[in-house]
């Protein structure tokens, strides 16, 4: 089995790189993947670079060219939810592109002709990663991202958000890495640690608590591959 792990930023991976100590560098379309073998499993890891457009060749590249069978996003997110605080898990149950907008044409926000408003996350490992915090001693808590094309440090957006698709989390890359998976019927799982609350401070704490919730985030995605090869 071939397993990808994702993250969007350098710091999002390199605490699984620092875990396995030994892996393959190869250099592809722009980017860097990493390859190692872990308990039986091989693994390609790479991070994306920020935003949608990233996001989504990155996870067509380790689907496509890397043949990853299945996908674990690992990163942070900003907190919508007022039950989320940094350093917090959150686990994606669905995810939506926020920033997707052509009611123009009658549609709902975040829908695309031949689409949907909200693509869903793979249910088995949803129910791995309640084992996983149970053994961890962590709470974690499900709920919707919302993906967009902008770093949110706006009370009123963020709550636009919030009310419009009954997000708890935002980030920039899930709901295009979840499009690309559930087209090419890849099983996916995206887990966010929050860094920050996506208001007017977002910015000061994102910076400040960005490699903590990173580490982790990582640490879960971990402990999910060890339970999916066990």
């Amino acid at each position: 089995m071939k397993i990808a792990i994702m993250g969007a930023m350098p710091e999002e991976i390199a605490p699984i790189l620092k875990k396995l100590g030994e892996y393959k560098t190869t250099q592809y379309a722009g980017n860097k993947y990493y390859e190692a073998s872990y308990k039986g499993v091989e693994l390609v890891i790479a991070y994306s670079k920020i935003g949608k457009v990233f996001s989504t060749l990155t996870a067509s590249t380790l689907i496509q060219h890397f043949g990853a069978e299945k996908l674990l996003f690992s990163g942070v997110a900003g907190a919508i939810s007022p039950t989320l605080k940094v350093g917090d898990l959150i686990v994606a149950t669905k995810l939506s592109q926020h920033d997707l907008d052509i009611t123009a044409f009658g549609h709902p926000f975040g829908f695309v002709p031949e689409g949907a408003v909200f693509v869903e996350a793979d249910k088995k490992m949803i129910e791995m990663s309640k084992e996983v915090a149970k053994e961890m001693g962590k709470i974690v808590q499900e709920g919707i991202i919302a993906t967009g094309d902008q770093f949110v440090a706006n009370e009123e957006r963020k709550n636009w958000i919030g009310d419009t698709f009954k997000a708890d989390a935002l980030e920039m890359e899930g709901a295009s890495v979840a499009v690309v998976c559930n087209a090419l019927d890849i099983p996916f799982f995206i887990l966010r640690a929050i860094s920050d609350a996506a208001d007017m401070d977002a910015s000061f704490s994102f910076d400040e608590f960005l490699e903590t919730s990173a580490v982790e985030s990582a640490e879960f995605v971990m402990k999910m591959v060890d339970k999916i090869v066990e």
